[in-house]
């Protein structure tokens, strides 16, 4: 399965050793790829470095040196523009980068602006909070 890390998912796993860090490794381990866009790390990286430590930056380039990461062209996916109008415009990129990178999942703890679509898909991509997403590979078999 491909995965699509959103901007907290990746400041998560870098700022602590907890859940979300030991989720992204069990996907790992189990063979699942990771992916993320510039966009996203972009936040990532903006929102650690004004909330944690040098320590969290360094692991979030070293996960990123273990997951795909690209510039996403949006032109790759104006017909779906249509599928992402429920979105705040400042989230819409993310939704429309994992289409883009072909992400069977948009793995996201931003509950207030991807929460109405938590568990519903959108041109092959099933938007998951963490938790839900772990509870659907290792607790719902």
């Amino acid at each position: 399965m491909r995965i699509f890390a959103d901007a907290n998912v990746l400041f998560s796993a870098a700022r602590s050793a907890g859940a979300i860090r030991t989720l992204l490794q069990m996907l790992q381990s189990e063979g699942h790829a990771l992916a993320a866009d510039a966009y996203v790390v972009a936040e990532a990286r903006r929102n650690l470095q004004s909330k944690a430590s040098a320590d969290a930056l360094t692991f979030l380039e070293d996960l990123l040196g273990q997951i795909e990461v690209r510039q996403v062209i949006y032109a790759e996916v104006t017909h779906e523009q249509s599928l992402v109008g429920w979105l705040p415009e400042k989230d819409r990129p993310v939704l429309l980068a994992a289409m883009a990178m072909r992400c069977d999942v948009l793995l996201t703890g931003d509950r207030t602006h991807f929460g109405e679509g938590y568990g519903k898909t959108f041109a092959g991509v099933t938007v998951y909070a963490p938790a839900q997403l772990a509870r659907v590979l290792w607790v719902d078999r």
